[in-house]
């Protein structure tokens, strides 16, 4: 396991099976680059897992963004950020020769790879979002065509509503992303159901 900054400090695991696409893992608030370590090795056993820390501060928390209030985002934050890491991922990727990767990203990390995503439509593989909102009023045009995301929602979560997943699922389904959406009986913690859902679609969705 490599423990680097490049433009980002971040953890990095070289892939077992050199076969698997790459995992960009993006923690949320209050997260850091090991976070997620554990659950990128459960959804791809084997993966080359790279793992950014958010560079904004809220009261100690790392963020990948600033926001302004519970729920309300500063867009033009949200925008420099995703630039700064979609570089990031141009970055990691030729220090350490990775194919495209695919972000999962919770809660914040999940916001920040969707805006990547509308952003620099061409710097993933695709994504799985766990506990989304929308990170952009205006989404940007954006070629997304046959890019693959799943997003998984809480029903019981009182932060990333269910409906406010089902509007950003639209956004990038009109930018002609293949997306797929479950709402499962969780709040607004990582569940064993987003694990199980999240491993067979990874399996299905990025098979051989």
């Amino acid at each position: 396991m490599t423990v680097a900054t490049l433009s980002h400090a971040h953890r990095f695991v070289a892939a077992a099976d050199a076969g698997k696409t790459p995992l960009l893992l993006l923690h949320g608030t209050g997260g850091d680059e090991n976070d997620l370590l554990p659950l990128g090795a459960t959804l791809s056993p084997g993966a080359s897992l790279l793992s950014p820390r958010g560079k904004v501060l809220e009261n100690g928390m790392p963020r990948f963004f600033r926001r302004l209030a519970e729920g309300v985002f500063d867009e033009a934050d949200v925008r420099q950020r995703a630039g700064d890491l979609a570089d990031f991922v141009e970055e990691a990727r030729t220090a350490y020769g990775l194919a495209k990767p695919l972000a999962v990203g919770f809660s914040n990390g999940a916001n920040i790879a969707a805006a990547l995503m509308m952003l620099r439509p061409g710097a993933l593989a695709g994504a799985i979002l766990i506990r989304p909102m929308v990170p952009l009023a205006e989404a940007p045009q954006a070629d997304l065509a046959g890019v693959p995301i799943l997003i998984l929602s809480g029903a019981m979560d009182p932060i990333a509503r269910p409906d406010e997943a089902r509007r950003l699922a639209a956004t990038l389904s009109e930018s002609g992303a293949v997306v797929e959406h479950r709402v499962l009986p969780a709040s607004h913690g990582l569940s064993q159901a987003d694990v199980t859902v999240a491993s067979d679609w990874l399996a299905n969705t990025f098979a051989g």
